[in-house]
């Protein structure tokens, strides 16, 4: 084995290596990318390793493709593939040859991948395609958990998809990675359809609509791109802040959002902060953005955490006892993907050990994470962190004064504790100064509440949260 090579790659013949180099790349990747950015981007690619691992060629479809990946997916590519290896491997992009070499990658959880493959929109040379929702079936509001955390955003998308063109036009959700905003809009689009077969309904990713005006203005098919997006009864469009510096696109999307309001069609969005916290998008479409109804979806709570545990072990034909699935909800706080994907951990682990799903499996099976977030979420931390945002001292943390500018930050700070640490409501109590636990309670109540009513607040609470994590 050389030197600084990673012992598990080490073994065996090149090609076997090299797929599984591939695949813990591809891996990765599924786990820093949003749903939609690793489906339209990375899961089509195929790759060719070198036998001696020198070099990694990857195939993309076609030239267009090939220039986004190399702009926004090669660097990190790269730098995944060295560190997974141990040394330097050359990356290469090239376009896919007729006989494509073997695309080795195991898919997520069913209910993640989407079912039409294909991006919708305009074709390679740029003329109109046959009509895809690019809807994923799977994603319904039966298949959806419901807590207090998404409860106000799924009762609207409801609405919506019962008597869409009338109230809430356009729906704008926005939230954190991983919170299961991408399921509530393909909830919309598929009740919709089973409600009318014949209404025209789209979900894409803003990417794409991006993608979709680069090739309608290098081609000069802006007929067929207006025809295709400004006749839709309902358009879905995911992760709107990727439109930022990008203003013809912008002047598209500004047109296509008021053809369709125009003909009482609705529009439905996503993005990771609300509308006026947008940046470097014109100020007259985050105007229309806020025109409807704005609604957050918050990290679900621990009730809610463990509900979704127990349905998708379900939905994979497995069981997880109860009290492993309050284990690891415990110990995973942060959004549904995270969730998911300690769940494939452990249900991996179990197969892999042959050995049932326990407490302590799952403790094994998820150590480099408890790991991780033992070492960097602390009271003491969580203190120090809201001080400096709030501008105040550290010490007024535990100390008996009782102004506004001082007792909410020190709430907020309590309610922080409560949901990102392990420590007991009399625990967190004695390290703000020595409080009663009933204190510290109606602090983590009272935060909860208005974080679910007021917009500046929640969105303090989420910059702190994202912070804390790192």
């Amino acid at each position: 084995m050389t030197e600084g090579q990673n012992p598990s790659l080490a073994a065996g013949n090149g090609q076997d290596v090299g797929l599984s180099l591939w695949q813990a790349c591809v891996d990765q990747l599924a786990q820093e990318l949003s749903e939609q950015q690793f489906n339209t981007w990375i899961k089509p690619l195929a790759a060719q390793v070198a036998g001696d691992l020198s070099k990694v060629t990857i195939f993309v479809a076609n030239r267009f493709k090939l220039d986004w990946i190399r702009a926004q997916y090669a660097g990190r590519i790269s730098s995944l593939l060295e560190k997974l290896y141990g040394q330097p491997i050359q990356v290469e992009l090239a376009l896919t040859p007729r006989e494509t070499p073997v695309r080795t990658y195991s898919p997520p959880i069913a209910s993640e991948v989407s079912s039409v493959a294909e991006p919708a929109g305009l074709g390679d040379d740029g003329s109109l395609q046959p009509f895809k929702s690019r809807l994923n079936s799977a994603l319904t509001f039966d298949t959806l958990v419901e807590g207090t955390a998404n409860r106000m955003a799924r009762a609207a998308a409801m609405h919506v998809a019962g008597t869409p063109g009338q109230l809430y036009n356009p729906l704008f959700i926005y939230g954190g990675v991983g919170l299961g905003k991408t399921h509530l809009m393909h909830a919309v689009g598929n009740r919709l359809l089973a409600d009318r077969a014949d209404a025209k309904v789209l979900y894409i990713h803003a990417e794409q609509f991006v993608s979709d005006v680069v090739k309608a203005y290098q081609r000069k098919t802006f007929d067929e791109f207006k025809e295709r997006y400004h006749s839709l009864d309902l358009l879905l469009i995911d992760d709107v802040q990727f439109f930022a510096n990008k203003d013809r696109t912008q002047e598209e999307f500004f047109n296509a959002f008021e053809a369709l309001l125009a003909k009482k069609s609705h529009i439905v969005m996503t993005s990771d902060t609300y509308p006026k916290g947008l940046v470097d998008i014109h100020e007259r479409l985050v105007s229309r953005f806020d025109s409807g109804l704005t609604v957050a979806i918050e990290p679900p709570e621990l009730e809610m955490r463990v509900a979704i545990l127990i349905n998708k072990a379900r939905a994979e034909a497995s069981e997880m006892p109860e009290e492993v699935a309050f284990f690891v909800a415990k110990n995973v706080r942060s959004n549904v993907r995270e969730l998911e994907g300690a769940l494939r951990k452990i249900l991996a682990y179990s197969r892999f050990n042959q050995k049932d799903v326990s407490i302590q499996l799952a403790r094994e099976a998820l150590r480099d994470l408890l790991s991780i977030q033992n070492r960097q979420i602390s009271v003491e931390n969580i203190q120090k962190t809201v001080a400096d945002y709030y501008k105040i001292k550290v010490a007024d943390m535990y100390s008996k004064k009782r102004p506004t500018s001082i007792a909410r930050p020190r709430q907020i700070a309590m309610y922080l504790a409560k949901e990102l640490t392990q420590k007991s409501l009399p625990e967190i109590g004695e390290l703000f100064g020595g409080r009663d636990h009933t204190t510290v309670l109606h602090a983590v109540r009272k935060i909860s509440a208005e974080r679910q009513q007021l917009t500046e607040l929640n969105q303090q609470l989420h910059v702190l949260e994202q912070t804390l994590k790192g």
